[in-house]
């Protein structure tokens, strides 16, 4: 019979320049009736500098996407071609562009300028801003937009949540009735540190810092955020003059019904009957899709039809508040009221930096959508860029936060717009509108804009994906209920706060707690899995096969560790309550341990010494390239012993039963 014949070898290759240095396992096992199994080399990754290795490191960090790889083996005047597409997306469709999308383009961009123009005066009015400001945030962000976004359907403008977190933020300190000019100086420059916050991030490729606003925690904020927005809206569906700034439900419950001798009923007539109105289309809209155009025209309809209306009936309208004088004209340039010193700096700063992650998020959220729906690639660090300069650019134009609005956005996809030229016709209505139609909207009731406002924001409760959070993932749906009553209860802010925490809880909670399995084998093959969800599979007798799902950091090494020893006095009290035979050697497989640190490396060292002492065998099975490179520059490699590193878990098994058969 032949001999078992282990060995571990350190060699280097120095084929091609670089050096690779292989842990070599050459076993030949003797099989009755069959042929030797092979036991397969356990190999180091080729050898690298520091440099390299930190070369490779950052490049998979902030250049997953390469995306300079279109400039590889090209001439000079390709790659300055290159270089503008790159930079200003226009220029690659652009030389494209025919009647034909420019026909398409313009229908889509009128209807959004439809919905536009009325959302664009509300929403100022959400974030405590005079309405204009609203239809000036409408007018020079698309244009921008449209040459720098790489999105070809996302409609740009003023959205509910990034108004509604301004507004909030900012009134809690500077009133926007008894300070209105500090209040927009304010707005204007907490919207520039948005944009730099945004296109700091894009530039440095930061993205994935957004990545901690989880979409369980934007359920539950925008759910939160839509009460509390729809409630504040009571005052102008109510007509209530003397109305709480506070945005959490007890104090806005407890102002409606403080002021109901200010209750109108000329004003409840009517905006119930709009709401009605408004409500309706959307709900024929979202039920027949084709008829898109329906929900999309109701909002500038509603504000023809209240505006006629009023205008009528204007000697005995006394009851009802009205929008008043819009200055007519072109955004003034607002840069000489950008707020650099002074007490409430730091307030602009913050607030923009939250209402800049948020509209961020819902930006680059709504141009993936529908870039998907269309099979084409949106670049998300290309979009920051391309909303931060925008949102800079319009806080020295008289804009305040803008981003991609999914109802918008919507309307636009459905309405057949092909480029960013629909953002450009939708600038170009509202530039119509600055210039000749301010004042048709004087006679406007309040009450319209508040019923548009619920009409909006209610479709962001999305109750159907709460209860897939719950169904799939508790810890998800808790992030979103503190959200959601963070929000409602607390303030918007803290809210979001809360959330964000009980999300970072949970990557710690992965993190320091991961999953460990024991494996079975699958009768008549080599595969292991889990004995829990695998019903076929069975133990092997002698031996205790352990999974561990995580990379081991300081942060688990311990747990792991006691984890482990818990496994192994499980099982051994398992044998020996039902008489089997002796546990020998424990076999852990890191195909999922991705990385190990220093404190990994010590907790391995520790556990083989402490299984030694119970005469129990430590092997580990298919360690990837860093973590074997890592334990070999570490030297613990050749304390472990000649077989205590194998491929997989079969080839373990089969060779360690075979060194345990007596030999001829």
């Amino acid at each position: 019979m032949g001999g078992n014949s282990n060995r571990v070898e350190d060699f280097s290759s120095h084929s091609s320049g670089s050096t690779t240095t292989t842990l070599k396992v050459s076993v030949v096992i003797p099989m009755p009736a069959a042929e030797p199994m092979e036991i397969h080399n356990v190999c180091l990754p080729p050898k690298k500098t520091t440099f390299q290795k930190l070369k490779h490191r950052l490049s998979e960090i902030f250049f997953p996407d390469d995306p300079l790889y279109r400039f590889k083996k090209q001439t000079w005047c390709k790659k300055l071609v290159l270089g503008l597409q790159f930079l200003f997306p226009i220029f690659q469709w652009g030389p494209e562009y025919n009647l034909s999308l420019f026909r398409s383009d313009i229908i889509s961009g009128l209807t959004i300028a439809s919905l536009a123009i009325p959302q664009g005066i509300s929403y100022a009015k959400l974030a405590n801003l005079p309405p204009i400001v609203g239809l000036y945030s409408s007018f020079v962000p698309p244009l921008i937009y449209s040459v720098l976004g790489s999105s070809r359907h996302l409609a740009v403008g003023p959205v509910s949540i990034a108004s509604l977190v301004m507004g909030t933020m900012l009134s809690e300190s500077v009133s926007p009735v008894e300070e209105p000019i500090l209040y927009l100086k304010l707005a204007f420059t907490a919207t520039f540190f948005a944009g730099l916050f945004q296109a700091s991030l894009g530039l440095l490729r930061l993205g994935f810092v957004i990545d901690f606003l989880s979409k369980a925690t934007l359920v539950g904020f925008m759910a939160g955020a839509a009460v509390i927005v729809s409630l504040q809206q009571l005052k102008g569906l109510l007509g209530i003059v003397h109305f709480t700034s506070k945005m959490q439900f007890i104090p806005v419950m407890t102002s409606v019904f403080d002021h109901k001798k200010e209750w109108s009923w000329q004003t409840i007539v009517m905006g119930f009957g709009f709401l009605l109105f408004l409500l309706t289309t959307r709900h024929i809209s979202m039920r027949k899709p084709k008829l898109f155009w329906v929900s999309a025209a109701t909002p500038l309809t509603s504000v023809i039809l209240s505006t006629l209306f009023v205008f009528c009936i204007k000697s005995k309208a006394h009851g009802i508040s009205i929008i008043g004088h819009l200055q007519k004209g072109l955004n003034p340039p607002s840069s000489n009221m950008l707020y650099f010193n002074g007490q409430y700096l730091a307030l602009a700063i913050k607030t923009g930096i939250v209402t800049g992650i948020l509209s961020l998020t819902e930006g680059i959220a709504v141009g993936r959508t529908f870039a998907s729906l269309r099979n084409y690639q949106v670049d998300g660090n290309k979009e920051m860029m391309a909303i931060g300069l925008m949102n800079m650019a319009g806080s020295c134009t008289s804009c305040y936060v803008t981003t991609g609005s999914f109802s918008r956005s919507a309307v636009n996809y459905n309405a057949g717009a092909q480029t960013a030229v629909s953002n450009i016709v939708l600038a170009t209505a509202v530039l119509v509108t600055l210039l000749f139609l301010m004042p048709l909207f004087y006679y406007t009731p309040n009450v319209i804009l508040a019923a548009i406002i619920i009409t909006a924001v209610i479709g962001l409760i999305d109750y159907q994906a709460a209860y897939k959070l719950w169904k799939v993932d508790k810890l998800d749906f808790l992030a979103c209920l503190c959200s959601f009553f963070g929000v409602l209860f607390i303030s918007v802010p803290l809210g979001l706060a809360i959330a964000v925490g009980v999300s970072v809880f949970k990557i710690l909670l992965h993190v320091t707690r991961p999953n460990t399995l024991v494996l079975g084998n699958i009768p008549r093959t080599q595969i292991y899995q889990s004995l829990n969800r695998y019903r076929e599979a069975s133990r092997v007798p002698f031996f205790l096969i352990l999974a561990i799902e995580s990379p081991i950091y300081f942060a688990n090494s311990t747990y792991l560790q006691e984890r482990i020893l818990r496994w192994i006095r499980e099982e051994e009290e398992r044998i020996k309550a039902n008489q089997e035979s002796t546990l020998k050697c424990i076999i852990i497989d890191m195909t999922a341990v991705t990385a190990i640190d220093t404190s990994g490396i010590d907790m391995v060292c520790e556990l083989r010494k402490m299984l030694e002492k119970r005469t129990l065998q430590l092997v580990l099975v298919n360690p990837v390239g860093s973590v074997i490179e890592k334990l070999h520059q570490s030297k613990i490699l050749e304390s472990f012993g000649m077989n205590a590193f194998y491929l997989t878990v079969g080839e373990a098994v089969g060779d360690i039963s075979a060194s345990w058969k007596p030999q001829p």
